[in-house]
């Protein structure tokens, strides 16, 4: 039996039973015979279908926001916002979809020779709990809209949140097996991959989530994209708005209580401005209002479940252990985590050597720009990095020393719709969003005619 709990309270919201073999058969069945006339589609029907869709989700906004609250401890506004976001990113997909995917015509010694993008077929999508919206609707968007199918094997505590994406696309006029969620655990997951007529899989999560499912489908040679942890650098030079990198810094790591793959957990400063910028934000970290997720006012809820809280504690007690130092916050109580900065950190210490994924930030001050990309560098992850300085020329020559994904200058790593968002290292691989996510789940085909 699957179960949503709430996290703020350790509420039972409702149990789901998993679907069996048979039922799992059926699904994939129907996503197949879906696939054979979606395929057919138009761009233009496609089009008008994710515009319905988008509409849905904006009128459905506040229901669903307060699911997420429930499920996994969101603070309401919060979960308001990604429903938009995904609204955002169907309407994006539904105007541009159809210019990306364009025949590409090539001059060669042909008589006519261009290059086709057509879709794969039944894709499936192992998604996480962190946003239980945005997260599959960035896959989603342009997999359906380049004329593939979806089925989701969403995380186990977002149930509810996942049956009510596949109710918005029924809503939206979508036909029925366009998109399908299983009532599943990863135990199922192999095994659906192994279906031949899965033709590929994306999945966002763990390593270790991702080392199996990407392992499983390079064995069955099937196309994956993986978009795995992170524990971003947020670097501040001396020259930079103090001001507002504390602003941004914030937002950066405590927004969805620190619960995301891009957020900053690892705060470089260079010496000149470390006493100043962690005064300003120590008291900006004390006017965060944390509470019930239903709150408006709420900033900082709960983790979305008391295991992932205890995991965090463990990681902050066995730094401070090697002499890591707590300025604020440190304390859990069940699934609530009080946001947090510690100092004195060095690398052997989990809050820098592994991904916090929470509202914890582990602070390092250093002399020189190359000692700040030797550290920001010195990392497993490589999703993304935020400098702050005001000297954009020298910003953008470090651009390239950076090993990562993404490098934002006086901004937090964000996704958007219009930029590709992926990561190196052992932040997967792949891409997603803009038109390279689109590009992922097609068959790239090359057509030479001569006459």
């Amino acid at each position: 039996m699957i179960q949503s709990i709430n996290p703020y309270n350790n509420q039972l919201i409702k149990e789901f039973e998993e679907l069996s073999e048979a039922d799992i058969a059926a699904k994939i069945a129907l996503a197949q015979d879906a696939f054979e006339s979606w395929k057919q589609t138009t761009f233009d029907e496609r089009s008008g279908l994710l515009h319905s869709l988008a509409d849905v989700l904006i009128e459905q906004k506040e229901a669903y926001g307060k699911i997420m609250a429930l499920e996994v401890g969101k603070p309401i506004k919060q979960a308001i916002a990604e429903i938009e976001k995904c609204a955002w990113v169907c309407n994006y997909y539904a105007e541009n979809g159809a210019d990306f995917l364009r025949d590409e015509l090539i001059s060669t010694d042909a008589d006519r020779s261009y290059v086709k993008h057509e879709p794969l077929g039944v894709l499936l999508a192992v998604m996480p709990w962190n946003y239980p919206f945005w997260q599959v609707f960035r896959f989603a968007a342009p997999a359906i809209m380049a004329g593939n199918v979806g089925l989701l094997k969403h995380a186990s505590n977002v149930m509810i949140s996942a049956g009510n994406i596949e109710a918005c696309f029924t809503e939206a006029g979508f036909p029925k097996g366009v998109f399908q969620n299983l009532i599943i655990s990863s135990n199922s997951v192999a095994a659906i991959i192994e279906d031949e007529r899965i033709k590929a899989v994306t999945l966002t999560g763990s390593k270790p989530a991702g080392s199996a499912v990407a392992s499983k489908a390079a064995k069955e040679i099937k196309k994956s994209v993986l978009e795995l942890g992170g524990s971003n650098a947020f670097i501040v030079l001396h020259d930079a708005d103090i001001d507002k990198a504390v602003e941004t810094g914030i937002n950066a790591r405590y927004q969805n209580t620190g619960q995301s793959c891009i957020a900053a957990k690892r705060f470089l400063l260079q010496k000149d401005i470390a006493e100043e910028f962690l005064n300003k934000f120590l008291k900006k970290v004390e006017t965060l209002k944390s509470g019930n997720p239903l709150d408006e006012d709420t900033y900082i809820g709960t983790l979305a479940r008391e295991d992932l809280a205890i995991e965090l504690e463990k990681q902050l007690k066995a730094s401070v252990d090697k002499g890591a130092k707590v300025l604020i916050g440190g304390k859990r109580c069940g699934a609530y985590f009080e946001p947090t900065v510690v100092t004195d950190v060095k690398e052997d210490m989990p809050v820098l050597s592994e991904e916090t994924f929470g509202p914890l930030v582990a602070v390092v001050t250093f002399d020189t720009i190359e000692e700040a990309v030797e550290l920001s560098n010195n990392s497993k992850f490589g999703l993304g990095v935020t400098l702050f300085t005001s000297d954009i020329t020298n910003a953008e020559a470090l651009v390239h020393r950076f090993d990562e994904g993404a490098v934002f200058i006086n901004e937090l790593v964000k996704s958007d719709p219009r930029l590709p968002f992926g990561g190196v290292k052992t932040s997967g691989f792949g891409r997603e969003l803009s038109h390279h996510g689109i590009k992922e789940f097609v068959n790239v085909k090359t057509v030479f005619i001569n006459k």
